[in-house]
């Protein structure tokens, strides 16, 4: 039965890894786009 729990809570700590990296990876290419949005902006 431990054992059962275990499993569930480290698939929950992979989900939750996963939902960080994809929040950070956004985060990330939001910043980049900006700045090339002002790179193309500024002559």
């Amino acid at each position: 039965m431990k054992a059962h729990i275990k499993h569930i809570t480290n698939c929950l700590r992979v989900i939750r890894n996963a939902w960080h990296f994809c929040y950070a990876l956004r985060l990330v290419v939001k910043v980049l786009c900006g700045s090339f949005g002002i790179a193309l902006l500024t002559p």
